[in-house]
């Protein structure tokens, strides 16, 4: 079954989306219907859930509008392994870039770590308790029942005597036990052992072997090879960290983690190919580049349209993956694809340019606003920052006249736009600007250190 906060209506999925983004309403709709479809599937009558097929999306707009960070946040609403590629990834020359499968390997990994750390965390308590005994042992080591003189702290606030050292030992581990939970003692250093981390790379003589057998053999070799340990001096406090995550690895059961993973990954993963456009053919040329962006392209096909893939933990079916493909199209057009795979992604979204009040809602509204994060950074060193509505307004402004004059980049121009007005001031605190000290962004501020910029169109060109 899909994850509780699967459950969310298309109408919740985008107010969700509208948290973190601005505009593009129409992405955000056929992107929630989609999610919602994944839902709708897996509570379908059995004999229908392997006819129905997920509309692939493809998202056709510039730079910086928001077509990755639609596809990222569905994801995260969704709690759903996701993963991006880049299609020029697979198009070096004469086309020995990636295959096209570790896009599918990489959502697999993608998968096992987020089920590994839910598991991680219903067995946290009692990771806990073992971590308690392990450190504990290593203060207070316990006694032998033949009756030898315990390593203890003999001043014990007890009017009774005990009746034997084993009885005085587990007294004293109770008392430091309290210590230990409370963090009396997290400075105090103990020895421990770990296990070493990492294995040594494994070299192939003879023909090129492809990536997943490559993968099993590293996975086979690294199973039979002893498990070798080291001791290390470390606080308490670390030895903590240390051991709950080694202890937690061994209280999940890892075979039930990779089956719970690929069905995950089969049912619930998205997988978003950015710059597809670059390996769409712009013209009919019987050689060239266009032969291997077309290879690309077949490549790809069996990937979207339902196949199966080899993975190191184990094999996964990939006709219920959703697929995002996203490209400016501003040489090639959508049409430019082979007809196969323009027919694996029915459903067209064309995403649109951002306007000056866009950028201006960007700056103010979203959760993850660039104005927020800045305020963040200096409310560490306990200096507050603010800015005027003027002030933004004269942002959007900047950014916009200058993605038209020079390069339109979108909502990345932002990011130059604000940084570098506030370079100065991120440099000052706290040498020259204290704790406890106000710094308020006006129209004018903005105006005195942006606008000589924008105005010399040379120097705009290199800085914004």
């Amino acid at each position: 079954m899909l994850e509780p906060t699967q459950y969310l209506t298309p109408a919740q999925i985008v107010a969700e989306l509208d948290k973190y983004i601005i505009g593009q309403h129409d992405a955000k709709r056929n992107v929630a219907i989609a999610l919602r479809n994944r839902w709708r599937r897996m509570h379908a009558a059995p004999d229908m859930q392997k006819e129905i097929v997920p509309n692939n999306i493809l998202m056709i707009g510039a730079t910086g509008v928001g077509k990755t960070e639609i596809a990222r946040r569905l994801a995260s609403i969704a709690d759903a392994p996701f993963t991006k590629v880049e299609a020029s990834k697979f198009t070096e020359v004469g086309y020995v870039g990636r295959d096209v499968e570790s896009m599918v390997r990489d959502l697999v990994e993608q998968s096992v770590n987020m089920v590994k750390m839910r598991k991680k965390e219903e067995v946290k308590a009692q990771a806990v308790q073992v971590v308690e005994d392990i450190i504990l042992d290593a203060l207070i080591p316990p006694v032998s029942t033949a009756g030898s003189k315990p390593v203890a702290d003999y001043s014990l606030d007890d009017n009774r005597i005990p009746d034997s050292d084993q009885e005085l030992n587990e007294r004293t581990r109770e008392k430091f036990r309290l210590k230990i939970r409370s963090g009396e003692l997290d400075d105090r250093k103990i020895d421990i052992k770990v296990q070493q981390t990492g294995s040594p790379g494994v070299g192939v003589m003879g023909p090129g072997i492809d990536e997943a057998s490559m993968m099993n053999i590293q996975e086979m070799l690294n199973g039979l090879m002893p498990k070798k340990t080291k001791k290390r001096k470390v606080t308490i406090a670390e030895a903590r960290k240390i051991l709950l995550e080694e202890e937690a690895v061994k209280l999940i059961d890892m075979d039930e983690v990779k089956e719970e993973a690929i069905q995950k990954a089969e049912n619930a993963g998205v997988i978003f190919i950015d710059e597809i456009d670059k390996v769409a053919s712009s013209s009919n040329k019987a050689g060239g580049p266009d032969v291997s962006r077309e290879g690309v392209q077949r490549d790809l096909l069996p990937i979207v349209e339902g196949s199966t893939v080899s993975t190191k933990y184990g094999v996964i079916n990939t006709d219920h993956i959703l697929f995002i493909a996203a490209g400016a199209f501003h040489v090639a057009k959508p049409s430019d694809l082979i007809p196969e795979l323009q027919g694996r992604f029915p459903i067209r979204v064309e995403l649109s340019s951002l306007t000056k009040e866009d950028f201006y809602r960007i700056l103010k509204f979203p959760k993850n606003a660039l104005t927020k994060q800045y305020e963040a950074l200096l409310s560490a060193e306990d200096v507050e920052l603010t800015f005027d509505d003027e002030a933004l307004e004269k942002l959007a402004e900047i950014a916009f006249e200058v993605n038209n004059e020079v390069e339109n980049i979108g909502a990345r121009r932002l990011h130059t736009v604000v940084s570098r007005l506030l370079n100065d001031i991120l440099f000052d605190v706290p040498d020259k600007i204290g704790a406890n000290a106000h710094i308020q962004i006006t129209k004018e501020l903005v105006e005195e250190r942006l606008s000589p910029m924008v105005k010399n169109r040379d120097l705009s060109q290199y800085i914004l």
